[in-house]
Protein backbone atom coordinates (compact mmCIF):
# COMPACT_ATOMS: atom_id res chain seq x y z
CA UNK A 1 0.00 0.00 0.00
CA UNK A 2 1.45 3.66 -1.03
CA UNK A 3 1.48 6.25 0.80
CA UNK A 4 2.70 9.96 0.44
CA UNK A 5 4.55 10.17 3.35
CA UNK A 6 7.39 7.21 1.80
CA UNK A 7 7.80 9.17 -0.90
CA UNK A 8 10.89 11.44 -1.61
CA UNK A 9 11.29 12.83 -5.40
CA UNK A 10 15.43 14.35 -5.42
CA UNK A 11 15.27 17.40 -8.04
CA UNK A 12 18.57 18.17 -9.63
CA UNK A 13 20.39 20.83 -8.03
CA UNK A 14 19.67 23.60 -9.41
CA UNK A 15 18.29 27.85 -9.61
CA UNK A 16 14.38 26.81 -9.47
CA UNK A 17 13.56 30.07 -10.21
CA UNK A 18 14.61 29.81 -14.04
CA UNK A 19 13.84 26.51 -14.91
CA UNK A 20 9.89 26.45 -16.40
CA UNK A 21 9.10 22.65 -15.99
CA UNK A 22 10.38 22.94 -12.36
CA UNK A 23 8.74 26.31 -11.25
CA UNK A 24 5.22 24.75 -13.03
CA UNK A 25 5.34 22.05 -10.69
CA UNK A 26 5.68 24.30 -7.66
CA UNK A 27 3.03 26.08 -8.78
CA UNK A 28 0.46 23.78 -7.91
CA UNK A 29 0.48 24.45 -4.36
CA UNK A 30 -1.30 26.45 -1.91
CA UNK A 31 -5.10 28.30 -1.68
CA UNK A 32 -6.38 30.95 0.46
CA UNK A 33 -9.99 32.04 0.61
CA UNK A 34 -12.05 34.05 2.68
CA UNK A 35 -15.85 35.21 2.48
CA UNK A 36 -17.40 38.02 3.85
CA UNK A 37 -20.82 38.89 4.30
CA UNK A 38 -23.55 38.78 2.90
CA UNK A 39 -22.41 35.88 1.44
CA UNK A 40 -21.64 34.44 4.91
CA UNK A 41 -24.21 33.17 8.00
CA UNK A 42 -24.90 35.71 10.80
CA UNK A 43 -22.40 38.14 9.71
CA UNK A 44 -19.26 36.05 9.88
CA UNK A 45 -16.14 36.22 8.30
CA UNK A 46 -14.74 32.33 7.31
CA UNK A 47 -11.06 31.91 6.24
CA UNK A 48 -9.16 29.10 4.80
CA UNK A 49 -6.10 27.75 3.63
CA UNK A 50 -4.51 24.18 2.74
CA UNK A 51 -0.98 24.75 3.04
CA UNK A 52 1.09 22.60 -0.16
CA UNK A 53 4.37 21.90 0.99
CA UNK A 54 6.81 19.04 0.53
CA UNK A 55 5.59 15.65 1.65
CA UNK A 56 8.51 15.01 4.01
CA UNK A 57 7.94 18.31 5.40
CA UNK A 58 6.10 18.61 9.55
CA UNK A 59 3.82 21.16 10.12
CA UNK A 60 3.26 21.99 13.56
CA UNK A 61 0.22 24.40 15.54
CA UNK A 62 2.32 26.49 18.36
CA UNK A 63 0.39 28.76 20.76
CA UNK A 64 2.94 31.96 21.31
CA UNK A 65 1.29 34.03 24.63
CA UNK A 66 1.63 37.98 24.37
CA UNK A 67 4.57 39.64 25.14
CA UNK A 68 6.53 42.66 26.47
CA UNK A 69 9.60 42.99 25.45
CA UNK A 70 12.44 45.36 26.72
CA UNK A 71 13.37 49.00 24.52
CA UNK A 72 15.76 47.96 21.78
CA UNK A 73 15.66 44.43 21.67
CA UNK A 74 15.33 41.71 18.66
CA UNK A 75 14.00 39.02 17.13
CA UNK A 76 15.98 36.26 15.33
CA UNK A 77 13.47 35.45 12.45
CA UNK A 78 14.53 32.40 9.87
CA UNK A 79 17.62 33.78 8.97
CA UNK A 80 17.75 37.12 9.93
CA UNK A 81 17.32 39.30 12.96
CA UNK A 82 15.48 42.90 12.81
CA UNK A 83 14.26 45.37 15.35
CA UNK A 84 11.03 43.75 17.77
CA UNK A 85 8.21 45.50 18.76
CA UNK A 86 7.48 47.11 22.31
CA UNK A 87 4.83 44.30 22.65
CA UNK A 88 3.42 40.95 20.59
CA UNK A 89 -0.08 39.70 20.70
CA UNK A 90 -1.05 36.23 21.24
CA UNK A 91 -1.16 34.09 18.20
CA UNK A 92 -1.66 30.53 17.00
CA UNK A 93 0.49 29.39 14.07
CA UNK A 94 0.24 26.73 11.92
CA UNK A 95 4.36 27.00 10.59
CA UNK A 96 6.75 24.35 8.66
CA UNK A 97 8.43 23.01 12.17
CA UNK A 98 12.36 24.01 10.61
CA UNK A 99 11.11 27.61 10.36
CA UNK A 100 10.30 30.75 12.48
CA UNK A 101 7.79 31.87 10.30
CA UNK A 102 4.33 30.38 9.25
CA UNK A 103 2.22 29.69 6.42
CA UNK A 104 -1.35 30.76 8.05
CA UNK A 105 -2.40 31.79 11.66
CA UNK A 106 -4.36 34.07 13.72
CA UNK A 107 -4.01 36.19 16.70
CA UNK A 108 -6.35 37.14 19.71
CA UNK A 109 -7.61 40.41 17.98
CA UNK A 110 -9.18 38.04 15.11
CA UNK A 111 -6.45 38.93 12.43
CA UNK A 112 -5.97 35.93 9.93
CA UNK A 113 -3.06 35.86 7.46
CA UNK A 114 -2.44 33.35 4.41
CA UNK A 115 0.35 33.15 2.06
CA UNK A 116 1.27 31.72 -1.06
CA UNK A 117 4.26 31.05 -3.47
CA UNK A 118 4.71 33.78 -6.37
CA UNK A 119 6.59 33.14 -9.45
CA UNK A 120 7.00 36.83 -11.09
CA UNK A 121 8.93 38.29 -14.07
CA UNK A 122 11.57 39.88 -11.35
CA UNK A 123 12.34 36.06 -10.31
CA UNK A 124 16.34 35.72 -10.13
CA UNK A 125 18.82 34.51 -8.10
CA UNK A 126 19.08 37.49 -5.70
CA UNK A 127 16.03 35.75 -4.49
CA UNK A 128 18.64 33.39 -2.93
CA UNK A 129 19.65 35.50 -0.70
CA UNK A 130 18.44 35.36 2.94
CA UNK A 131 16.34 38.16 3.99
CA UNK A 132 12.59 37.99 5.46
CA UNK A 133 10.50 34.55 4.14
CA UNK A 134 7.23 35.45 3.27
CA UNK A 135 6.38 32.81 6.32
CA UNK A 136 8.16 35.52 8.47
CA UNK A 137 6.30 38.36 7.44
CA UNK A 138 2.89 36.79 8.01
CA UNK A 139 3.70 35.95 11.36
CA UNK A 140 5.69 39.57 12.52
CA UNK A 141 2.24 41.07 10.81
CA UNK A 142 0.30 38.84 13.28
CA UNK A 143 2.16 39.40 16.42
CA UNK A 144 2.11 42.98 15.50
CA UNK A 145 -1.23 44.40 13.88
CA UNK A 146 -4.94 44.48 15.85
CA UNK A 147 -6.41 44.91 12.16
CA UNK A 148 -5.69 43.71 8.40
CA UNK A 149 -5.18 47.20 7.62
CA UNK A 150 -2.10 47.18 10.40
CA UNK A 151 -1.18 43.90 9.49
CA UNK A 152 -1.07 45.49 5.49
CA UNK A 153 1.24 48.39 6.55
CA UNK A 154 3.34 46.33 9.07
CA UNK A 155 4.25 43.93 6.24
CA UNK A 156 4.53 46.04 3.62
CA UNK A 157 7.06 48.36 5.26
CA UNK A 158 9.33 45.27 6.66
CA UNK A 159 9.12 44.01 3.17
CA UNK A 160 10.62 47.53 1.68
CA UNK A 161 12.76 48.17 4.75
CA UNK A 162 14.61 44.02 4.55
CA UNK A 163 13.21 42.80 1.35
CA UNK A 164 12.18 38.93 0.85
CA UNK A 165 14.51 35.94 0.20
CA UNK A 166 16.05 32.80 0.94
CA UNK A 167 15.52 29.27 0.85
CA UNK A 168 11.58 28.51 0.92
CA UNK A 169 12.24 24.87 1.75
CA UNK A 170 15.03 22.97 3.94
CA UNK A 171 14.07 19.85 1.59
CA UNK A 172 14.80 22.02 -1.47
CA UNK A 173 17.03 24.83 -0.36
CA UNK A 174 17.03 26.09 -4.20
CA UNK A 175 13.68 26.90 -4.29
CA UNK A 176 12.56 30.29 -3.71
CA UNK A 177 9.83 32.56 -4.43
CA UNK A 178 7.82 35.94 -4.34
CA UNK A 179 4.88 36.30 -1.96
CA UNK A 180 0.95 37.05 -1.91
CA UNK A 181 -1.08 37.06 1.18
CA UNK A 182 -4.70 37.39 1.99
CA UNK A 183 -5.27 39.73 5.96
CA UNK A 184 -8.60 39.42 7.19
CA UNK A 185 -9.66 41.03 10.56
CA UNK A 186 -13.73 40.68 11.46
CA UNK A 187 -14.88 43.36 9.14
CA UNK A 188 -12.98 43.78 6.17
CA UNK A 189 -10.28 41.30 4.32
CA UNK A 190 -6.71 43.03 1.98
CA UNK A 191 -5.47 40.85 -0.57
CA UNK A 192 -1.16 41.60 -0.64
CA UNK A 193 0.72 40.67 -3.60
CA UNK A 194 4.09 41.37 -3.69
CA UNK A 195 7.48 41.47 -6.13
CA UNK A 196 11.16 41.71 -5.05
CA UNK A 197 9.99 44.65 -2.26
CA UNK A 198 7.57 46.10 -4.49
CA UNK A 199 3.54 45.40 -4.32
CA UNK A 200 0.25 46.13 -4.79
CA UNK A 201 -3.87 45.31 -2.50
CA UNK A 202 -6.81 44.71 -2.93
CA UNK A 203 -9.66 45.93 -0.30
CA UNK A 204 -12.31 43.24 0.00
CA UNK A 205 -15.32 44.26 2.13
CA UNK A 206 -18.27 41.98 1.01
CA UNK A 207 -18.38 38.43 -0.87
CA UNK A 208 -15.96 36.13 -1.65
CA UNK A 209 -12.16 36.01 -2.86
CA UNK A 210 -9.29 33.62 -2.97
CA UNK A 211 -5.37 33.76 -4.14
CA UNK A 212 -3.60 30.56 -5.33
CA UNK A 213 0.08 30.43 -7.04
CA UNK A 214 0.44 33.77 -9.50
CA UNK A 215 -0.37 37.38 -9.08
CA UNK A 216 -4.16 38.12 -9.03
CA UNK A 217 -4.62 42.12 -8.28
CA UNK A 218 -5.27 43.59 -12.21
CA UNK A 219 -6.21 47.34 -12.38
CA UNK A 220 -7.95 47.17 -9.02
CA UNK A 221 -5.35 48.19 -7.22
CA UNK A 222 -6.52 50.41 -3.52
CA UNK A 223 -2.83 50.45 -1.90
CA UNK A 224 0.62 50.24 -3.75
CA UNK A 225 3.86 50.92 -3.32
CA UNK A 226 5.59 54.24 -3.98
CA UNK A 227 5.97 54.95 -7.61
CA UNK A 228 4.78 51.42 -8.33
CA UNK A 229 4.36 52.11 -11.96
CA UNK A 230 7.28 53.80 -12.40
CA UNK A 231 9.36 51.08 -11.28
CA UNK A 232 7.89 48.13 -13.20
CA UNK A 233 8.97 50.70 -16.31
CA UNK A 234 12.15 51.11 -15.85
CA UNK A 235 12.26 47.31 -14.80
CA UNK A 236 10.97 46.80 -18.36
CA UNK A 237 7.57 44.95 -17.26
CA UNK A 238 5.71 47.82 -18.21
CA UNK A 239 4.97 49.77 -21.38
CA UNK A 240 2.12 53.38 -20.44
CA UNK A 241 1.15 53.51 -23.41
CA UNK A 242 -0.68 50.16 -23.05
CA UNK A 243 -3.27 52.08 -20.90
CA UNK A 244 -3.90 51.90 -17.35
CA UNK A 245 -1.94 50.39 -15.13
CA UNK A 246 -2.47 46.59 -14.58
CA UNK A 247 -0.37 44.64 -11.84
CA UNK A 248 -0.58 41.25 -13.04
CA UNK A 249 0.06 41.72 -16.53
CA UNK A 250 3.55 43.74 -15.52
CA UNK A 251 4.95 41.37 -13.21
CA UNK A 252 2.76 37.75 -13.43
CA UNK A 253 4.43 35.07 -14.71
CA UNK A 254 4.93 31.26 -14.74
CA UNK A 255 1.82 29.84 -12.93
CA UNK A 256 -1.38 28.16 -14.09
CA UNK A 257 -5.25 29.54 -12.54
CA UNK A 258 -6.86 26.57 -12.78
CA UNK A 259 -6.92 26.10 -9.06
CA UNK A 260 -7.86 29.87 -8.88
CA UNK A 261 -10.69 29.32 -11.05
CA UNK A 262 -12.09 26.20 -9.24
CA UNK A 263 -11.52 27.60 -5.85
CA UNK A 264 -13.62 30.53 -6.96
CA UNK A 265 -16.30 28.24 -8.62
CA UNK A 266 -16.60 26.42 -5.36
CA UNK A 267 -16.64 29.89 -2.81
CA UNK A 268 -19.52 31.22 -5.04
CA UNK A 269 -21.77 27.94 -5.37
CA UNK A 270 -21.66 27.29 -1.56
CA UNK A 271 -22.36 30.57 -1.02
CA UNK A 272 -24.59 31.56 -3.77
CA UNK A 273 -28.11 31.91 -0.76
CA UNK A 274 -25.71 33.20 2.02
CA UNK A 275 -25.32 31.28 5.08
CA UNK A 276 -21.76 30.36 4.45
CA UNK A 277 -19.92 28.48 7.25
CA UNK A 278 -17.21 26.62 8.48
CA UNK A 279 -18.03 23.49 7.48
CA UNK A 280 -18.05 25.09 3.70
CA UNK A 281 -14.32 25.97 4.18
CA UNK A 282 -13.73 22.69 5.07
CA UNK A 283 -15.48 20.96 2.08
CA UNK A 284 -13.26 23.62 -0.30
CA UNK A 285 -10.32 22.62 1.34
CA UNK A 286 -11.33 18.99 1.24
CA UNK A 287 -11.88 19.26 -3.14
CA UNK A 288 -9.45 16.79 -4.64
CA UNK A 289 -10.90 16.83 -8.39
CA UNK A 290 -9.63 20.85 -8.15
CA UNK A 291 -6.37 19.95 -6.71
CA UNK A 292 -7.06 22.55 -3.82
CA UNK A 293 -6.71 19.37 -1.70
CA UNK A 294 -3.66 17.47 -2.37
CA UNK A 295 -3.45 14.05 -0.79
CA UNK A 296 -0.43 12.52 -2.63
CA UNK A 297 2.68 12.99 -4.85
CA UNK A 298 5.88 14.85 -3.67
CA UNK A 299 3.73 18.59 -2.91
CA UNK A 300 0.68 17.72 -0.25
CA UNK A 301 -1.39 19.57 1.82
CA UNK A 302 0.79 19.58 4.81
CA UNK A 303 -1.52 21.47 6.72
CA UNK A 304 -5.25 23.68 6.68
CA UNK A 305 -6.89 26.02 9.10
CA UNK A 306 -10.29 26.88 8.87
CA UNK A 307 -11.31 30.62 11.43
CA UNK A 308 -14.62 32.28 11.88
CA UNK A 309 -14.90 35.66 12.69
CA UNK A 310 -17.41 36.97 14.48
CA UNK A 311 -18.64 40.59 14.01
CA UNK A 312 -16.48 43.70 15.60
CA UNK A 313 -19.52 44.53 17.61
CA UNK A 314 -20.64 41.25 18.59
CA UNK A 315 -19.24 39.73 22.08
CA UNK A 316 -19.43 36.42 20.27
CA UNK A 317 -15.41 34.76 20.14
CA UNK A 318 -13.70 33.50 17.32
CA UNK A 319 -12.73 30.09 16.46
CA UNK A 320 -9.76 28.66 14.51
CA UNK A 321 -9.91 25.48 13.53
CA UNK A 322 -6.49 23.31 12.52
CA UNK A 323 -5.55 20.21 11.31
CA UNK A 324 -1.61 19.85 12.41
CA UNK A 325 -1.72 17.02 10.04
CA UNK A 326 -1.46 16.53 6.42
CA UNK A 327 -4.54 16.11 3.53
CA UNK A 328 -7.66 17.34 4.81
CA UNK A 329 -9.52 14.73 3.69
CA UNK A 330 -7.85 12.03 5.92
CA UNK A 331 -7.49 14.36 9.05
CA UNK A 332 -9.42 16.36 11.98
CA UNK A 333 -10.27 20.14 11.70
CA UNK A 334 -9.74 20.77 15.91
CA UNK A 335 -11.07 24.32 17.42
CA UNK A 336 -8.76 27.07 18.93
CA UNK A 337 -10.41 30.02 20.77
CA UNK A 338 -8.44 32.47 21.93
CA UNK A 339 -8.89 33.13 25.66
CA UNK A 340 -6.88 33.82 29.24
CA UNK A 341 -4.20 30.88 29.56
CA UNK A 342 -5.12 28.99 26.12
CA UNK A 343 -3.89 25.08 26.72
CA UNK A 344 -2.31 24.44 23.53
CA UNK A 345 -1.57 20.67 22.87
CA UNK A 346 2.03 19.33 22.67
CA UNK A 347 1.54 16.89 20.87
CA UNK A 348 1.54 19.18 17.64
CA UNK A 349 4.64 21.00 18.66
CA UNK A 350 7.65 19.76 17.03
CA UNK A 351 10.65 18.73 18.95
CA UNK A 352 13.66 21.64 19.01
CA UNK A 353 17.18 20.83 18.36
CA UNK A 354 20.36 22.82 19.40
CA UNK A 355 21.75 25.71 17.63
CA UNK A 356 24.73 23.09 16.74
CA UNK A 357 22.58 20.35 15.73
CA UNK A 358 20.01 21.67 13.59
CA UNK A 359 20.28 22.20 10.10
CA UNK A 360 17.96 25.23 9.91
CA UNK A 361 20.61 26.85 11.49
CA UNK A 362 23.87 25.49 10.97
CA UNK A 363 26.16 27.30 8.00
CA UNK A 364 26.34 26.19 5.39
CA UNK A 365 22.20 24.92 5.74
CA UNK A 366 20.36 21.97 5.21
CA UNK A 367 23.57 19.88 4.83
CA UNK A 368 21.50 16.94 6.52
CA UNK A 369 18.13 15.72 8.26
CA UNK A 370 16.41 15.73 11.39
CA UNK A 371 13.26 14.04 12.67
CA UNK A 372 10.74 16.87 13.08
CA UNK A 373 7.51 14.87 13.92
CA UNK A 374 5.40 15.88 16.69
CA UNK A 375 3.59 12.75 18.24
CA UNK A 376 0.21 13.95 16.35
CA UNK A 377 2.03 13.72 13.37
CA UNK A 378 3.49 10.16 13.68
CA UNK A 379 0.26 8.36 15.13
CA UNK A 380 -1.72 9.73 11.93
CA UNK A 381 1.29 8.71 9.39
CA UNK A 382 1.04 4.82 10.28
CA UNK A 383 -3.04 5.14 10.61
CA UNK A 384 -3.06 6.93 6.82
CA UNK A 385 -2.01 3.80 5.24
CA UNK A 386 -5.20 2.39 6.46
CA UNK A 387 -7.78 5.76 6.33
CA UNK A 388 -6.24 6.05 2.44
CA UNK A 389 -7.60 2.74 1.64
CA UNK A 390 -10.60 2.85 0.16
CA UNK A 391 -11.33 -0.76 0.14
CA UNK A 392 -9.73 -1.33 4.19
CA UNK A 393 -12.53 -1.97 6.40
CA UNK A 394 -10.48 -0.43 8.99
CA UNK A 395 -9.34 2.30 7.40
CA UNK A 396 -13.22 3.32 6.65
CA UNK A 397 -13.98 2.86 10.69
CA UNK A 398 -11.05 5.48 11.53
CA UNK A 399 -12.51 7.68 9.09
CA UNK A 400 -15.65 7.83 9.96
CA UNK A 401 -14.89 7.64 13.84
CA UNK A 402 -12.98 10.91 13.16
CA UNK A 403 -15.71 12.38 11.07
CA UNK A 404 -17.94 12.22 13.97
CA UNK A 405 -15.74 13.77 16.31
CA UNK A 406 -15.50 16.66 14.26
CA UNK A 407 -19.12 17.07 14.22
CA UNK A 408 -19.31 16.91 18.05
CA UNK A 409 -16.82 19.40 18.07
CA UNK A 410 -18.24 21.62 15.31
CA UNK A 411 -21.53 21.57 17.67
CA UNK A 412 -19.86 22.23 20.48
CA UNK A 413 -18.16 25.40 19.66
CA UNK A 414 -21.48 26.27 17.93
CA UNK A 415 -22.95 25.93 21.84
CA UNK A 416 -20.08 27.62 23.18
CA UNK A 417 -20.30 31.18 20.31
CA UNK A 418 -23.65 31.86 21.85
CA UNK A 419 -21.40 33.33 24.76
CA UNK A 420 -18.28 32.15 27.21
CA UNK A 421 -20.08 31.94 31.31
CA UNK A 422 -18.09 30.65 33.69
CA UNK A 423 -19.39 26.77 33.55
CA UNK A 424 -17.75 26.30 30.12
CA UNK A 425 -14.98 28.78 30.47
CA UNK A 426 -12.43 25.35 31.32
CA UNK A 427 -14.29 23.72 27.91
CA UNK A 428 -13.03 26.76 25.82
CA UNK A 429 -9.72 26.78 27.48
CA UNK A 430 -8.73 23.70 26.81
CA UNK A 431 -10.63 22.93 23.50
CA UNK A 432 -8.09 22.36 21.63
CA UNK A 433 -5.66 20.14 23.67
CA UNK A 434 -9.02 17.81 24.29
CA UNK A 435 -9.82 17.96 20.79
CA UNK A 436 -6.24 16.85 19.95
CA UNK A 437 -6.12 14.19 22.62
CA UNK A 438 -9.50 12.51 21.22
CA UNK A 439 -8.02 12.52 18.06
CA UNK A 440 -5.00 10.23 19.31
CA UNK A 441 -7.32 8.12 21.25
CA UNK A 442 -9.23 7.18 18.10
CA UNK A 443 -6.28 6.45 16.35
CA UNK A 444 -4.80 4.35 19.17
CA UNK A 445 -7.67 1.95 19.58
CA UNK A 446 -7.92 1.04 16.19
CA UNK A 447 -4.15 0.35 15.89
CA UNK A 448 -4.37 -1.65 19.56
CA UNK A 449 -7.02 -4.15 18.00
Amino acid sequence: METRFTVRSFLPQQDLWCDSSVMALFAHSCDTFVALPPATINGFIVFGKNSDRPSEEVQEVVYVKATDHPAGSKVQCTYIEIDQAEHTHAVILSKPAWMWGAEMGSNEHGVCIGNEAVWTKLNGPQDHEEKLLGMDLLRLGLERATSAREALDIITELLERHGQGGPCSDIIPSMTYHNSFIITDRQEAWVLETVDRFWAAEHITSGVRNISNHLSIGKKIDLMSKKLEENAFHKGVWDPSKGSFDFTRAFGEGATDRRYKCGYKLLTELSVNGGFREKDMFTILRDVDSGICMSSGFFVSTGSQVSVLTPPDSHLPCCHWFTATPDPMNSMFKPFIFCPDPVISEDTVSPTFPLSKDPAKIEPRFQMSVDRSHALFRIHKTVYLYMNDEGDTKGREIKNAIGKLEEDYVSTVEQLLTGISPENSMKVKNIFRNAVDSEIRIYSSFLEE
